[in-house]
């Protein structure tokens, strides 16, 4: 018996982005899309009509913003889950998104890889929580961890957290210069033990280059500089 489709809206103002993610959604086994929507009006006039399980969003539409939208849904009492799609890479909107319960955050430009990655994850989520019932603390663990292990399937080991991964890469990303891991730590809002993790791990990865300085004291400082990407993120 075939399952039900996930029915996705892909929300962008840029039509031929649009077309391009709702081309990439298409190729996913088990994801519909549903309609395309280039504005928060047209976001949300189709979604009081028309329920859909996901949200592709863009932050950047031409009358508000796509967190904006999403305060908007949730007031209104719409439980659609959302992915964000978007260049915004500012530490305060990846901030606000994930405190407005987005499941991901992907930022552009990106892979079909990418993209396709995270959706599996999400469907692999719904797929468990359809079941109902119970957990036990294994189970709850597996589904928080679900999502957080799609966003870098071949960077974040067990334990990591793909959100607070892309916190760590924006702060590194937007630095005007290298960064020690204690100045990581406070512009990212976390402790300087989970901010070494990160920048250790993303070291591991070749996405940081490590180098030292030594101050007054003789003792060299570990400072931090992010190395861009040769491909698309």
């Amino acid at each position: 018996m075939n399952e039900t489709p996930i029915h996705v809206l892909v929300v962008d103002d840029d039509m031929r982005v649009a077309r391009i993610n709702a081309a990439y959604v298409a190729k996913v086994p088990g994801f519909l899309v549903t309609a395309q929507a280039h504005s928060a009006t047209e976001a949300l006039e189709f979604l009081t009509s028309h329920p859909v399980d996901l949200v592709l969003l863009d932050h950047y539409l031409p009358d508000e913003n796509g967190l904006d939208l999403v305060r908007r849904l949730r007031q209104l009492g719409h439980r659609t889950d959302v992915i964000m799609v978007t260049a915004a890479r500012d530490l305060a909107t990846v901030q606000a998104a994930m405190r407005l319960g987005a499941l991901q955050y992907l930022v552009k430009p990106f892979t079909f890889t990418g993209l396709r990655s995270r959706l599996e994850a999400y469907g692999a989520l719904r797929r468990t929580l359809d079941t109902g019932g119970e957990a036990e603390q294994a189970e709850v663990d597996r589904i928080f961890g679900a999502l957080a292990a799609a966003g870098s399937p071949n960077e974040l080991p067990k334990g990591h957290s793909a959100t607070t991964a892309e916190l760590v890469r924006q702060v590194l990303r937007s630095a005007e210069g290298p960064l020690s891991t204690q100045q990581i730590a406070d512009r990212a809002g976390i402790s300087r033990q989970t901010a070494q993790r990160y920048v250790k791990l993303l070291e591991r990865t070749a996405r940081v280059s490590l180098a030292l300085r030594y101050g007054e004291t003789g003792r060299p400082e570990h400072r931090y500089t992010w190395l861009p990407s040769e491909g698309p993120a």
